[in-house]
């Protein structure tokens, strides 16, 4: 599976969790350790929407200064606007993502300039785990395909150790050595 197709799937996930989210859910807290500050789920999932709406930006190698401010009203989205604007922004994302056709192009975002492949593991690495937490918050059955845990586990195991320094996974939880592959993969980023 390409880091393209992941981003894809990714998205899929969580677009089918947040499909789930119940209107009494929202403001049920994130976990700290997978959010390092208080959040309330309203709280991910619009700045979800928020970031899926720079994606094709980045992705076309425009600058913070050249975006401005056009994306900021999506941080002010109310909980009955999320569902909607999610679906609607994760596509456009999808679709820009699609048209990618070189890797290497330079991505400019807050924290740095950053070749697409490696802008593209990034969303992945929040995509891909925040589905489960977000699914496990909300009590959602949560099971990723077989394929999916096989291209996680093969783009993650080179890089984990470097997005843990970075605080972006917790600690590696312990799991049985018969544990299945996504519990396995999950367990890798610090997921219980």
């Amino acid at each position: 599976m390409t880091i393209k197709e992941l981003f894809i799937a990714s998205n899929e996930m969580e677009r089918e969790v947040v499909e789930q989210i119940a209107d009494d859910q929202w403001a049920l807290m994130m976990p700290e350790k997978i959010t390092r500050r208080p959040m309330a789920l309203f709280e991910v999932v619009r700045y979800h929407v928020w970031d899926s709406a720079w994606i094709p930006d980045g992705l076309a190698g425009r600058t913070i200064e050249e975006v401005g401010d056009r994306h900021e009203h999506l941080l002010e989205l109310a909980s009955g606007e999320l569902k909607r604007n999610f679906g609607r922004y994760t596509q456009r994302a999808v679709d820009a993502v699609r048209g990618l056709t070189d890797l290497d192009r330079i991505v400019h975002l807050t924290y740095g300039d950053f070749p697409a492949r490696e802008y593209l593991q990034h969303n992945v690495s929040v995509r891909a785990f925040w589905s489960y937490d977000i699914a496990k918050l909300i009590g959602a059955d949560f099971t990723m395909a077989e394929d999916v845990v096989r291209a996680l586990m093969e783009e993650f195991s080179p890089v984990v150790e470097g997005y843990r320094k970075m605080g972006l996974f917790p600690p590696e939880v312990e799991v049985p050595s018969d544990a299945s592959p996504q519990a396995r993969l999950l367990a890798m980023v610090g997921r219980d």
